[in-house]
């Protein structure tokens, strides 16, 4: 068993592991969004607490299919499947799930919930969006046939809406707690009946860490003008058309903006490009750099000059910080956003960012963010302006963003779900701390 160290709130005791399942995860391949992030972010923070921790996805078939580092293991599930479906996670999607439905709850009760009932160790399960519903049923229903039900707690947890159409959540709340990352999902699911226990999502402790000031000046030395920043899948939810509109009302208007952007491989990329050009737009690719650091990068970005700078490549974190400090905004201005993490990404880095109205709890317009109420264009625009001019309405943003990000570290959130796990294990008479 680990020690239990730096916890705020030791209300678990120290005979607990968890098991984490979710498509996404921590390699190139498993990475396609936010999911990904979090599971990541999770695992690593609960096993820092000193929990052993257990997470599944859907890996790199070219790595190990088992790396164990202290308390944290990680499971790259389907990597026989992966080899033929080279293009990331979700490629060949519903072979993956079926391989998951049929083979996963045998093995981890098997090789994790056994062994560990014999220890005295009780077992948390975190299951992640619509892929993992019908294993998390066959789970349930495979710790019922051992009579291991007591000895586990399943928590099912909604990302996003996606797939809500193919799930059964009468079979599903049989076996599992429902959550959710957000106010804004929970109030969705009402909808369907239901009443989500809210897990919120958290940021690493060390995105608060200062960006140095010498790398924000060397990225404003090449633009010194107005510059934006957005960084997301291309998806119609995520408002890619809106914001080169926003550039675009800005150029009409006589600034010079350059829009630093860093999207996927979607097809909705050719739907933004086309917007651009028809705006008068000019739109750059930047290939990989030999030299990827953020003087490399930034060398590769210098070369070019346009309106819009496509980042062609994944982008280190250390330069996404610097962007999101340096950037006189940064466009998270989703119609659908179940959480948000860009923006607490942005606030922890000190930087301005402009959030939609749906999932982002965190936010309180004009104090710690912009946050935007249409899909009209002209509205980022005419805050953008308004805080080229009121330079201290700027800076008060930014220092009330990075403070109301030091609430939303993963120990906080860890901490709140602590509390909560333990009243679900009480409320349904589990072997919590027997």
């Amino acid at each position: 068993m680990c020690n239990n160290k730096g916890m705020s709130i030791n209300c678990l005791g120290n005979r607990v592991q968890f098991v984490i399942l979710a498509m996404e995860g921590p390699d190139l391949y498993s990475l396609a969004g936010g999911l990904g992030v979090r599971v990541t972010e999770l695992s690593r923070c609960l096993a820092d607490m000193g929990y052993p921790t257990h997470l599944f996805f859907i890996g790199d078939p070219a790595l190990p299919s088992i790396e164990t580092s202290n308390c944290l293991t990680l499971h790259r599930w389907c990597q026989w499947l992966s080899v033929n479906y080279p293009k990331g996670v979700y490629d060949g999607e519903r072979e993956k799930i079926r391989e998951l439905e049929t083979a996963w709850p045998q093995y981890v009760i098997k090789e994790i919930v056994e062994p560990g009932r014999e220890k005295g160790i009780f077992t948390v399960f975190l299951t992640e969006d619509w892929q993992t519903v019908q294993t998390t049923i066959n789970l349930g229903k495979l710790l019922r046939e051992k009579g291991l039900q007591r000895t586990a707690l399943i928590l099912w947890n909604a990302n996003n809406s996606y797939g809500f159409s193919e799930i059964n959540w009468k079979q599903l709340q049989e076996f599992a707690v429902i959550t959710a990352v957000s106010r804004y999902m929970k109030h969705l699911m009402w909808q369907h009946e239901l009443n989500p226990i809210v897990i919120r999502n958290g940021i690493p402790k060390r995105t608060l860490l200062p960006v140095p000031q010498q790398e924000i000046d060397a990225l404003r030395v090449h633009y010194p003008g107005l510059l934006l920043t957005k960084v997301g899948r291309y998806s119609v939810d995520k408002r890619w058309i809106m914001a080169v509109e926003a550039v675009g009302e800005l150029k009409r208007r006589g600034y010079r903006p350059r829009f630093i952007v860093r999207g996927g491989k979607e097809e909705h990329r050719e739907a933004v490009q086309q917007r651009a050009r028809q705006l008068g737009l000019k739109w750059q690719e930047i290939p990989k750099p030999d030299d990827m650091s953020n003087r490399g990068i930034l060398e590769a970005l210098s070369r070019c000059d346009s309106d819009i700078y496509e980042l062609c490549f994944h982008v280190p974190e250390d330069f996404i910080r610097v962007l999101y400090a340096g950037a006189d905004c940064v466009l998270a201005n989703s119609g659908h956003e179940p959480f948000g993490l860009v923006g607490l990404e942005v606030m922890a880095c000190g930087g301005v960012v402009f959030v939609g109205s749906t999932g982002e709890d965190y936010a309180s317009n004009l104090i710690n963010c912009i946050s935007i109420e249409t899909s009209d264009p002209r509205e980022i625009a005419v805050y953008v302006e308004a805080l080229q001019v009121q330079r201290e309405m700027a800076s008060a943003i930014r220092y009330n963003g990075k403070i109301n990000a030091e609430a939303y570290t993963w120990d906080k959130v860890a901490a709140e779900l602590f509390l909560k796990i333990n009243f679900l294990a009480f409320q349904r008479g589990l072997l919590l701390n027997e």
